[in-house]
């Protein structure tokens, strides 16, 4: 079975792991990743951050590497169909992509037809952008997410740093240390059978 495209949605500051993890992971089997962040172009960088719990209240935060984006944008935007799956990654990217038009209509697409939805850490931000898309849903995400996931309909999952969690099509996770357990996870949903011998 030939692989799938799904399509990552990244800002600045996206948090790191959550790009390059996900997509070499998912690219070692066979598919395709296509990482697009609004306004910007294949060949383009985005700085990205990395996130931390050191003992304070919060997460803390310092800058990753560059990311290279390797689909336009606005290609990506007029190509939604040749899609398999959308993942939203965390960090603080999600805060301000989620307020984009084009963003929203993205995820409205795969939510309405039905397509599989990946979302770890702040992505969810994104997701409860669009109305409806985690109403009657169980998502894991980071705890700071937890009233806005209640607010707009879904049910608040408290995983484990290294667990997903699986809701029909959606696959979520509280942050980059669960990306073993999530990408597993997407895995699975998207049809993908790793044998040993």
């Amino acid at each position: 079975m030939p692989g799938k495209k799904i399509l990552m949605l990244t800002g600045e500051f996206t948090e790191e792991y959550e790009i390059f993890v996900y997509q070499q992971a998912m690219e070692a089997v066979g598919h395709i990743v296509h990482v697009v962040c609004p306004d910007k172009n294949a060949g383009d960088l985005i700085k990205t951050s990395l996130h931390d719990f050191e003992g304070d209240q919060t997460y803390t935060e310092k800058p990753g590497h560059y990311a290279l984006l390797n689909k336009t944008f606005s290609e990506a935007e007029r190509q939604l169909d040749q899609y398999h799956a959308v993942y939203c990654a965390g960090g603080r990217g999600p805060e301000y992509i989620r307020t984009d038009k084009r963003v929203q209509a993205m995820v409205r697409h795969f939510h309405e037809n039905k397509k599989p939805i990946f979302t770890i850490c702040h992505g969810v931000q994104i997701l409860i952008a669009v109305d409806g898309v985690v109403r009657g849903k169980k998502v894991g995400a980071l705890a700071a997410c937890e009233p806005e996931v209640t607010l707009a309909g879904g049910t608040y999952i408290d995983l484990s740093p290294t667990e997903a969690y699986v809701d029909g099509t959606m696959v979520s996770a509280k942050g980059w240390t669960a990306l073993a357990a999530f990408i597993r996870e997407c895995l699975k949903v998207l049809g993908t059978e790793i044998r040993h011998n």
